[in-house]
């Protein structure tokens, strides 16, 4: 079966048919289905490119799927709690789960705890990462959004949580935050969040500044922007779904001018919880409470297709499928270790007061290298060429034959390792 270009997945709240569903984007017709359990809203993630995860709604444990298969692996995913909401690092690193209003880190590959932050006051909500994986977006019922620093919480020197200091902290909202969305092009990328004080806010994640407020009648209950960043999406209350343009006219906060009116989707019954637009830009995936999912063409507000289920709908998302989601001749690649429940603390770690400090992680991001405790892994093979070029000058001259093999193997280690460098 040839894989589509991208697919829908749904899950709700019954569990009575499957616990997440795949749907084919254009005909609505159902590609495939993962069984076990049920998920709760804002926690359907892609791990990598080998498993699907999401979070129980009632008990402390996460639903993990290979994409090949149907069944659920064997490895139990236990956490501290009740998980509330996560979200999944872009490269499929790092998971990050609340759990009540503290932020749990996870590295997939050894299981380990790296840190546990808590900043918030009630429950967090929503989480976001932005799309290179450097920070993520956090919000929650104490109506505050904090934007977090990724190299912050796992570099070495920050031993004592409560010291991390958070990049910004937004408590502009008067209710709790129900979703947030980060756009594309970190460290110049937008936020966007909405409440319950039916208001929607734009952010500047570099500044720090509030770049717009949107106001509506209804409390919002989600939101999404297409990739361009042209078009904003809330779901509000009511179940209907209304569009901005951000760009029809001139950005003012809080302007006594009246707003442009909203294009509205009309179809939904009950509060929509759920939104996402498709890479294009011409769909546009609603899931709401009143036990649908819809597919809307965005240039005309037509719903194209109704996906029934048997429960509200949790989770609703667009995504690009792996390969082996439809092949079971593609075997899962990358091992996922159970979580632990404790920090995790290296056997040579260094004493920091009556503690051990944890190990420096390095993170890596397509725009810089933010660790400070970052050690180029390349420095190693230039300090070798060299002192390989200072033996070969004492060798006796007899040896030439030999030497100029050697020299030439030197050179292309040379070669290779400047490459890896401009790279």
């Amino acid at each position: 079966m040839a894989a589509p270009i991208e697919v829908v997945l749904t899950c709700d709240l019954s569990g009575q048919m499957w616990n997440t569903c795949v749907w084919d984007l254009n005909s609505g017709t159902v590609l495939k289905s993962y069984s076990g359990g049920i998920s709760t809203s804002k926690s359907l993630n892609f791990v990598g490119r080998d498993y699907l995860l999401s979070a129980s709604p009632s008990k402390s444990v996460l639903n993990l799927w290979s994409l090949h298969k149907r069944e659920q692996q064997q490895v139990k995913m236990i956490c501290p709690g009740v998980v509330n909401c996560l979200t999944v690092s872009p490269d499929g690193s790092y998971c990050v789960a609340a759990i009540s209003e503290k932020i749990y880190i996870w590295q997939f590959s050894t299981g380990n705890l790296l840190a546990v932050v808590s900043r918030h006051y009630q429950k967090v909500t929503c989480l976001s990462f932005t799309d290179d994986g450097s920070h993520f977006v956090s919000g929650g019922e104490d109506n505050i959004i904090i934007v977090w620093s990724m190299a912050s919480l796992l570099q070495k020197s920050n031993t004592y949580q409560q010291s991390i200091e958070p990049l910004h902290i937004w408590s502009q909202h008067s209710l709790p935050i129900t979703d947030v969305y980060c756009g594309t092009g970190f460290p110049h990328s937008r936020v966007v969040s909405t409440s319950l004080d039916q208001t929607c806010k734009l952010w500047d994640m570099a500044s720090g500044e509030l770049l717009q407020n949107f106001v509506f009648d209804v409390p919002l209950h989600s939101v999404v922007m297409d990739s361009a960043e042209y078009r904003l999406f809330v779901g509000g209350a009511d179940g209907n779904i209304l569009q901005l343009n951000l760009f029809s006219n001139p950005c003012k906060i809080d302007s006594d001018n009246k707003q442009e009116t909203p294009d509205i989707f009309k179809g939904h019954s009950n509060k929509v919880t759920c939104l996402s637009v498709s890479m294009d830009g011409s769909r546009l995936v609603s899931g709401s409470h009143d036990n649908t999912a819809r597919i809307w063409d965005v240039s005309s507000r037509q719903c194209v297709r109704t996906l029934k289920h048997k429960g509200p709908v949790s989770n609703a998302v667009i995504k690009v499928p792996p390969r082996k989601m439809f092949s079971a001749l593609n075997k899962s690649g990358l091992p996922i270790k159970p979580f632990k429940r404790h920090v995790h603390v290296p056997a040579t770690g260094s004493k920091v007061g009556n503690q051990t400090s944890r190990e420096s992680v390095e993170i890596r991001t397509r725009h810089s290298f933010t660790s400070t405790n970052y050690t180029d892994p390349i420095e190693p093979l230039v300090e070798l060429v060299k002192k390989n070029d200072n033996v070969y000058s004492q060798l006796p001259a007899e040896n030439n034959q030999e030497l100029q093999k050697v020299k030439k193997l030197n050179e292309e280690l040379y070669t290779f390792t400047i490459k890896q460098l401009v790279q």
